[in-house]
């Protein structure tokens, strides 16, 4: 088992994929390429920096990956919002998304506070 397969937060940010990509399976057909595609690659793009990240030799550097994967938690979510407003995600689906990335931020945030500790 490598490193970052044992972390809480890269597990949730798996999850947290699992979960975009089954609410953007519903998508027009004309999204594959657009909004459906930019979704799936930011959620992807979080656990995809815990574990590179992880296999940085120091915390630091860790760290910035942790920076990088919240900046693609957060861009999933605005992606998100623009599905919602263009109807392609229910106020529901939104809400399930939504909630995800509130709880793998906080996670994520911890993880960072933890690296960066003096």
């Amino acid at each position: 088992m490598f490193k970052f397969e044992k972390l809480d937060v890269w597990q949730k940010a798996i999850d947290f994929a699992d979960l975009v990509y089954s609410q953007t399976k519903s998508f027009p057909s004309d999204e594959r390429f657009g909004l459906t595609n930019q979704m799936r690659r930011a959620a992807v793009s979080v656990s995809s920096n815990i574990a590179e990240g992880s296999a940085r030799i120091s915390d630091v550097d860790f760290a910035r990956f942790v920076e990088i994967a919240t900046g693609s938690l957060f861009e999933a979510v605005s992606e998100a919002t623009v599905a919602r407003r263009q109807g392609y995600l229910s106020d529901e689906d939104f809400g399930a998304i939504y909630e995800a990335a509130e709880e793998l931020g906080r996670m994520l945030s911890g993880l960072r506070r933890t690296l960066v500790r003096d």
